[in-house]
């Protein structure tokens, strides 16, 4: 890759990190990505401090950087959490957004539709980070909004299922996830903020069950014991 700015490494970094393309809990080799972005090791470290201030990486002392996990505590936290900040941005983005941002949200909403119409699962988690973000936009409070920018993280890697479909029930969930961002952008731009958080819930249960298989652990085959030993256990 050629040579990039401090902004355009930061941002891809950031990219990279939303689509799984660098796993959650993975190292991030300083050898390897001054090779990749052209940079020296001082600002790719410059780099690493604003990823973690933003909650994308983790750096540990003797041990580098880190892309942040996504272990078990970490989720139960999310799970908890997510539903009750959604809610309270829904209502202030109803009550506090600016003509100009209904604009960005709504060309959010196209080029989420057209992720989502081509079946391109990164670009789909990805425009949906963008659409929930300007939400976040409009609600205009930086307490709420900086709580919601690492949400968004573990979101739209976990997203990832969510737009990954496996069968025609998975296929409608993600029509019905488009209808539900028209749904919201309609509360939203009418100001009201009751229906704009009732429908944030119906959005917020619609992904996640699937959502939840992203953490949930496979089921042992049938077989993993036989029937002889299963006997003989203790």
């Amino acid at each position: 890759m050629a040579k990039l700015t401090k902004d355009d490494c930061y941002r891809d970094l950031k990219n990279r990190i939303l689509s799984t393309d660098l796993a959650p809990g993975s190292d991030l080799d300083e050898a390897t990505l001054t090779d990749r972005y052209g940079l020296s090791r001082t600002p790719l470290r410059e780099i690493f401090q604003r990823l973690a201030g933003g909650g994308y990486v983790r750096l540990e002392t003797n041990r580098g950087a880190k892309v942040a996990s996504m272990d078990i505590g970490t989720m139960r936290t999310f799970f908890q959490t997510a539903p009750m900040v959604y809610a309270n941005i829904a209502r202030l983005a109803a009550e506090n957004r600016t003509t100009k941002q209904l604009d960005v949200l709504k060309e959010a909403q196209r080029q989420f539709g057209r992720a989502t119409d081509h079946g391109d699962t990164s670009a789909s988690a990805l425009a949906n980070h963008r659409f929930h973000a300007m939400i976040g936009a409009m609600a205009h409070n930086p307490y709420l909004s900086a709580c919601l920018d690492r949400l968004l993280i573990d979101h739209t890697r976990l997203s990832h299922q969510f737009y990954r479909p496996k069968s025609s029930g998975d296929n409608a969930r993600i029509a019905k996830a488009s209808e539900q961002h028209d749904a919201m952008i309609s509360a939203i731009e009418g100001h009201e903020a009751a229906l704009a958080i009732d429908l944030t819930l119906q959005h917020w249960d619609l992904s996640k069950d699937r959502m939840e298989d992203f953490v949930r652990p496979d089921p042992l085959p049938i077989d993993v014991v036989s029937l002889e030993d299963r006997k003989n256990a203790v």
